[in-house]
């Protein structure tokens, strides 16, 4: 089969002809209809940020598909089936996954970063954790729900703690931050979207964002979030992992309020700690989605509340899959699918 290979930070990424993946007991091979393109394998390819495997591997962690085959022991899930690959697998075992906490698994895999992923035309995962897409869903589309919007959905839902009538400032709106805009607005927020690109400020307004800030064109962002909201907001959505952002970010917050943390970074960010005791602040991160709120999500997209062919502006072939890469460093995409 045909793959986009990553032979490390040194040699990047060839598309090239590897093995279809032997399918175990309690696996299924799933036939890619299509994986998103995420900042996260920017990491792996450009910023030296290293996989828990080591190259030669199969990049591509939000994909869907139809089931090819199915192991031995694989009962509920059937040939010619539609689904969801979560970018995250869990273990099911460890003491947080008990607890209901399974997006961070002691155990955790990370589809394309763990084990070979989905730039490719198969796949093979365990049987257990793939999920059942509705007819009505387009199927190349439905992908990006695997990260690029479970990922804000859990942040918004669950970490964020957004309610309706919250004041909410989220703070980069590229693929994973566009939908923490519409997903907060969905919950009934007043949104203000925050980022250097007008193109990307203006698809926030059309998403539910009520204002809109260039950080280009402010001194300060956290002075005109104060100044805006008399204030500061109740919470703010740090969705890039910039350390002066995120600095930024808990500037923007109001007495009492609550930053939470989506986007990654490994350096180090400068925060008055005597802010946070005397202002009672708080600071929560968040990461992935557990297993659980896939299916509400997938109900919410089913249900017509976020319309996820509206969110992929960009789609290239799996020969053409640098383009994705390229689209996403220039800014100039939501979110990019590559179809093998």
């Amino acid at each position: 089969m045909k793959a986009a290979v990553f032979h490390g930070a040194d040699e990047g990424v060839r598309v090239e002809e590897i093995p279809v993946p032997h399918v175990g007991r309690d696996e299924v091979l799933v036939k890619v209809a299509a994986c998103g393109a995420c900042h996260t394998d920017l990491h792996y390819i450009e910023h030296g940020v290293p996989t828990f495997k080591d190259p030669p591997l199969v990049l591509g962690h939000e994909a869907s598909g139809i089931v090819e085959e199915v192991g031995i022991d694989v009962e509920h899930l059937t040939a010619g089936q539609r689904v969801l690959i979560p970018a995250v697998l869990t273990c099911g075992k460890c003491r947080f996954c008990r607890m209901g906490k399974e997006n961070i698994c002691a155990d955790m895999k990370m589809l394309g970063n763990h084990f070979d992923g989905a730039y490719a035309e198969y796949v093979c995962v365990p049987a257990k954790d793939v999920l059942d897409l509705p007819e009505s869903i387009p199927l190349a589309e439905a992908s990006i729900i695997a990260d690029a919007l479970s990922t804000p959905y859990h942040a918004v839902k669950n970490r964020a703690q957004v309610r309706a009538g919250d004041s909410v400032a989220v703070f980069g709106c590229g693929g994973v931050g566009i939908n923490a805009v519409q997903l907060a607005a969905a919950a009934g927020a007043y949104v203000i979207a925050v980022d250097i690109s007008e193109q990307k400020l203006e698809w926030a307004k059309e998403l539910g964002a009520a204002q809109t800030i260039n950080a280009h064109q402010v001194d300060r962002v956290s002075k005109a979030i104060k100044k805006m909201t008399g204030g500061g907001v109740d919470i703010a959505m740090e969705v890039i992992g910039n350390p002066r952002t995120i600095e930024e970010a808990f500037e923007s917050v109001r007495i009492g309020g609550r930053m939470c943390v989506v986007g990654y970074t490994h350096e180090k960010i400068n925060i008055v700690a005597g802010k946070i005791m005397f202002k009672e602040m708080e600071i929560v991160g968040s990461l992935g989605c557990p297993p659980g709120e896939y299916v509400p999500l997938i109900r919410m997209v089913e249900a017509g509340k976020i319309d996820v062919s509206r969110l992929v502006t960009h789609r290239f072939s799996l020969d053409d899959i640098q383009g994705a890469f390229d689209v996403m460093k220039d800014g100039c995409s939501l979110r990019s699918i590559v179809i093998p």
